[in-house]
């Protein structure tokens, strides 16, 4: 009679224990691909979306200022301060973005081996309409022309902190490019024609925008505080004065003086997001909206 082998109760535990380990332990190759990634981190959410659409899956991005957050205000956390320091690539906005010049000295003490790319090099700033942000405009990301500046600007710091995947990074910015060529022409055509062309925003973000498509921003903020009865007055009777019928409102401000004047008139609020995640999209729909009111 054949001797017959049977696996004790504790061989087969053992090898069910094993089975479910080498499922939950990534392979290799994957933590590989990770750790082969850039450490990206960015002030602002838009250049987040820039820094993505040229890095692609080349690069992890981080955003010191999150959704929501102002700024001119916002502190970084002691957790986004530890997370600093692993980045191999900070791209700083370059502007008198109030952030950058509170603590932008501060983030790279913390790190000072990461690669701080300008993502404004070669922009011509204009002077600022917010006596809160006294001397030049640091809003430049609101215009397409001078966002082909800074994605080229953020494919050579990448470039130069991963000079293997060059080829990869060039290629990612003039799709890019193109898209953004393509948002210019389609704003372009949303306002051809008209003559006149104003807008009623709280705070006066858009002035580079403004400029590129010959549009005029009215603000409703008064030297960056909240506005006076007399304040909003003048609003209502500039709304008046221009026929418009939208107040725009950054999402981060209080919506509640634009609604006022927008009852007063009316007329309704929109949003206008000066730091869009989408950032074509959230231009499409802006432009979408300040055709609606020059019409």
């Amino acid at each position: 009679m054949k001797e017959r082998n049977y696996a004790t109760p504790v061989m087969v535990i053992a090898a069910v224990v094993i089975s479910l380990a080498a499922l939950l332990i990534p392979s290799p190759h994957k933590q590989n691909e990770a750790s082969d990634r850039l450490k990206v981190a960015v002030s602002i959410l838009p250049y987040a979306d820039f820094a993505r659409q040229v890095g692609g899956d080349r690069v992890d991005v981080s955003v010191m200022v999150p959704s929501g957050a102002s700024p001119h205000s916002y502190e970084p956390t002691t957790g986004q301060m530890a997370a600093l320091s692993e980045a191999d690539v900070y791209i700083k906005v370059g502007t008198p973005i109030e952030f950058e010049l509170a603590w932008m000295g501060s983030l790279v003490q913390q790190n000072p081996d990461m690669l701080v790319v300008n993502g404004s090099s070669g922009i011509d700033l204009i002077s600022s309409s917010d006596p809160d942000e006294p001397g030049m405009d640091p809003h430049v990301w609101t215009s397409p022309a001078n966002v082909k500046t800074v994605v080229r600007d953020i494919c050579d710091g990448l470039s130069a902190a991963d000079p293997d995947n060059k080829t990869y990074y060039e290629g990612n910015r003039d799709s890019y490019l193109d898209e953004l060529e393509a948002l210019d022409e389609y704003i372009n055509d949303k306002f051809d024609g008209y003559a006149v062309r104003y807008f009623l925003i709280y705070h006066p973000s858009f002035g580079y925008f403004a400029e590129e498509y010959n549009l005029h921003q009215l603000s409703i903020e008064f030297e960056g505080k909240e506005p006076t009865p007399q304040g909003i007055q003048e609003c209502i009777d500039l709304a008046g004065q221009y026929d418009l019928n939208y107040i725009f409102i950054e999402p981060q401000y209080p919506i509640q003086y634009a609604q006022t004047i927008a009852d007063a008139i009316g007329g309704e609020t929109a949003l206008a997001s000066d730091l869009p995640a989408d950032y074509i999209e959230s231009m499409r729909s802006l432009a979408d909206a300040i055709a609606l009111e020059l019409e």
